[in-house]
């Protein structure tokens, strides 16, 4: 059986690191995206998070309004945020009805406990559901600084056995990672995955520009590595804590350290909030690379 296309843009090639991106957004982020919406190619992925906090009304009204300007929405599903199958089953089908959702991001979610049947993503993937409404590919996280319940070697083995599980299933695997500011050690995961015999696509996640105190508050409430050393090679000094970052040195080195042994990799950019400053930045760097 042919693999389905992970994304309508993945095959073309890339003639900077920053074409062929993916972007993620929130349901209060619609308004942004319409925004920055000139900015991005027709058909790239856009990513709608399953927050607390936000209903599943305003979640599909956001996938809606991705599809109505021209891009490719892949909507996350929170596993352990779901509160039955029913729920689950509802709310997917609404996204395939009302936006032609093709392409579904399934995570465990951040609560220690389920709210309803599902403890973790891999229980919505064998469910069956996507495959009966037509999904084509799951996108599923990676974790190249490692996981926070998890050993290195449980990581790898959960990642494997959710890829296969994909396949086995007739649909197409899609590795996202959390966001990084190291750009070696993404780089050496990724060549782990393939030691591994994982091949499938990887979109590699970076974060916007942003003021230095938000990425430092989200790489605190993501588990992401700051060391000084790690924030020096990104471009921020510990020192000095204001004013904004850009990810220009972290895409840098990516697209430098990047070799066949890798495999097909993409970026998958995490706003925070930024939007049209997100994709002015993406704009920026293809126009100057």
């Amino acid at each position: 059986m042919s693999k389905p296309q992970i994304h309508p843009n993945w095959d073309r090639p890339a003639r900077v690191m920053t074409d062929g991106f993916s972007i993620e957004i929130t349901a209060k982020d619609v308004d942004s995206l319409r925004e920055a919406a000139p900015g991005i190619p027709e058909d790239h992925p856009v990513a709608i998070t399953f927050l607390p906090g936000e209903d599943f009304a305003a979640r599909i009204a956001a996938t809606r309004a991705v599809r109505e300007l021209g891009f490719e929405p892949m909507p996350h599903f929170s596993a352990r945020r779901i509160a039955s199958a029913q729920e689950f089953e509802d709310y997917l089908q609404a996204v395939v009805d009302q936006a032609d959702v093709k392409r579904c991001f399934v995570i465990a979610g951040d609560p220690t406990e389920a709210e309803g049947p599902f403890d973790d993503s891999s229980a919505l993937i064998g469910s069956g559901a996507f495959e009966r409404a037509g999904i084509t590919a799951i996108g599923i996280g990676g974790h190249p600084e490692g996981h926070p319940y998890m050993t290195e070697q449980q990581c790898w083995q959960v990642l494997h056995d959710k890829c296969a599980m994909i396949e086995a299933r007739g649909m197409a695997p899609l590795i996202v990672t959390q966001f990084a500011f190291d750009a070696d050690r993404v780089l050496d995961w990724v060549l782990e995955l393939r030691r591994r015999g994982i091949h499938d696509p990887v979109r590699l996640g970076v974060p916007g520009p942003a003021g230095i105190k938000t990425l430092m508050r989200f790489a605190a409430r993501c588990g992401v590595g700051a060391s000084a050393t790690v924030l020096s090679k990104y471009g921020i000094s510990i020192g000095k804590l204001i004013g904004t970052a850009g990810p220009d040195r972290l895409v840098d080195a990516i697209a430098k350290g990047l070799t066949p042994e890798h495999g097909p990799v993409r970026l998958h950019f995490y706003p925070f909030g930024g939007v049209p400053k997100t994709v002015a930045w993406i704009n920026e760097y293809a126009r100057t690379h």
